[in-house]
């Protein structure tokens, strides 16, 4: 008896081993991938960080100098009243500016737009100036070097420590030089609004070497682990970015390894726990997915998009929902990660377009206008015979391939650009639009625009939230939109959830949105009614094709 206890004894601590062995090692490995993978992505990201601030840098300098260069185009270049009324003026629209002066060729300030009076000028002091103008007068001219042409840039220091960059632009042959004083901090970033990670640090410095202003700490325990240097090739700008590496998950070594151990701890337990549970086990998520999928249980929900210029119908989202047999509704984030895991993603996404076909084809090709989309992962763009899959879907339906648009997340990351362009290129012959999802979330959204050659780029919903308070939001709002618009790329907007933010898209250029302020995604019932109440055919044309040179959207 007791031999046969000691030998079942040794055979489960064999089993256990062996578990361990062959479940861990795969995980084991996958780990150092995952860590190399997030490297990149870090520095990645590092290196994006440099191109944002690079670029915030020129855009607001640029402001600055545009106002500079109306000012000149004016005249203003003596302190008289009306000059000073052109200056306030200005100041009031130039967000960037805190002072407008006239100051000599040495740098004497000779008067301000908030009327104040420097040693030497015409005039007296007002002494009842408000705190902003007795800050500004106590000041130190740093560094001054030529931004460029007619400009001249100084880095001034105010008595509270406080740096400020003041441009200088000569006006034709007059003596006198009108200057613009704005704070440093304008060209430097905030927290990254993707994760509660701060930039480590961030320098920028001018052309010639002097540093106009940092932010952040640098890390003193050596865990710097990506930085990167760009530089301004308008104005010479030089920002230098570094991010700890402790603050992901790739550089945090002690978190890693004890990943690892817990991973060895889980594969141990499931293996001991697999030899004392029953044979019979309840069916797995995966088969589970299968089992829906057979089932017709996944259906899809359609999101309006609106023409928020004309108020028409443009076209719908679609979205899945998983609608079990009982009726419960589940939302995708349940489910399809799993999908996109196990492989039945691909089969899902067509499942839903031969559904759209079979449910709501005929309303939509009745209006060649009206666009439909659909979410496609980047691992299908990276698959050939996706091409011949999307054109046999859509053969002998209603909806022609040019309704049809493909969305990419710009949060999948793409491996093979040069595979991914060619599939996309093939489809786009096919007439099927592409867009970017999510654009300025997640991977290099500048770099898919540009080397994919979509047709819409899609605003996430994080920067329509901030639009109107928060201007570093609507300044890339209105950059997302001017490429857009020099690309001939549509735009459209998500995440609208009240007419303010309408109407603040509207002002920037946006033609198109869709959320919450129009509707939420509907079953296929409820878009139908909707799509007939905003686009109404007539009965002269139901079931026919639209008229030639009817308009039934914009």
């Amino acid at each position: 008896m007791g031999l046969s206890v000691r030998a079942f004894t040794r055979q489960h601590i064999v089993a256990i081993a062996v578990g361990v062995l062959v479940a861990g090692t795969p995980l084991i490995a996958f780990n150092f991938w995952l860590s190399g993978v997030i490297d990149r992505q870090g520095q990645a990201e590092t290196d994006s960080a440099a191109r944002r601030i690079i670029s915030l840098s020129e855009s607001r300098v640029g402001e600055v100098l545009r106002a500079l260069d109306q000012l000149a185009a004016a005249g203003v270049t003596a302190c008289n009243p009306a000059n000073a009324e052109a200056m306030q003026r200005a100041a009031f629209v130039t967000p960037p500016i805190k002072e407008l002066a006239i100051v000599r060729p040495e740098g004497q300030t000779l008067c301000t737009h908030l009327n104040i009076a420097q040693a030497g000028a015409a005039g007296a002091a007002d002494a009842s100036a408000d705190r902003l103008a007795q800050v500004l007068v106590q000041r130190q001219v740093l560094s001054t070097e030529p931004l460029g042409g007619r400009y001249m840039l100084d880095i001034v220091g105010l008595a509270d420590g406080i740096k400020m960059v003041r441009l200088r632009q000569r006006v034709g042959d007059e003596p006198n030089e009108i200057a613009a004083l704005m704070h440093a901090t304008l060209l430097l970033p905030q927290a990254t609004a993707k994760t509660d990670r701060l930039y480590s640090h961030v320098h920028i410095a001018t052309r010639q070497g002097a540093s106009i202003g940092e932010s952040g700490v640098q890390a003193k325990d050596g865990s710097e682990g990506f930085a990167a240097t760009r530089s301004s090739e308008k104005f010479g700008f030089v920002v230098n970015v570094t991010t700890h590496r402790g603050r992901t998950l790739a550089g945090n070594v002690d978190l890693k390894w004890l990943g690892l151990f817990v991973t060895a701890i889980v594969v141990l337990i499931l293996v001991a726990f697999g030899m004392m549970v029953p044979k019979n086990l309840p069916n797995n998520p995966v088969a589970e997915l299968e089992r829906a999928l057979k089932a017709g249980e996944f259906v899809p929900y359609y999101q309006p998009i609106v023409d928020i210029q004309s108020g028409k119908l443009r076209g719908a989202e679609v979205l899945v929902r998983w609608r079990k047999a009982d009726g419960t509704l589940v939302l995708p984030g349940s489910f399809i990660p799993l999908a996109e895991s196990s492989g039945l993603i691909r089969a899902m996404t067509f499942d839903l377009m031969r559904r759209v076909c079979v449910e709501a084809g005929a309303a939509i090709g009745q209006r060649p206008a009206l666009k439909i989309s659909f979410n496609f992962t980047g691992a299908l763009f990276s698959d050939e015979t996706i091409i011949k899959d999307v054109s046999k879907t859509f053969a002998g339906t209603p909806i022609k391939l040019s309704q049809v648009v493909l969305e990419v997340t710009e949060r999948d990351p793409i491996e093979n650009f040069t595979l991914t362009r060619q599939v996309i290129a093939a489809l786009q012959g096919l007439g099927v639009r592409i867009a970017i999802d999510d654009v300025g979330t997640g991977h290099s959204g500048l770099s898919y625009m540009l080397k994919l050659g979509v047709d819409i780029i899609k605003i996430d919903k994080m920067f329509v939230d901030a639009i109107g308070t928060d201007r570093n939001s609507t300044t890339i709002v209105e950059t997302l939109v001017d490429l857009a618009r020099n690309m001939r790329m549509d735009v459209v907007a998500e995440g609208v959830e009240n007419f303010e933010q309408v109407m603040h898209l509207r002002n920037l250029g946006v033609r198109s949105a869709q959320g919450y302020v129009f509707a939420p995604p509907l079953p296929g019932s409820s878009f139908l009614q909707l799509v007939e109440a905003m686009d109404t055919l007539g009965a002269e044309t139901a079931g026919a094709p639209p008229l030639p040179g009817r308009v039934v959207a914009a």
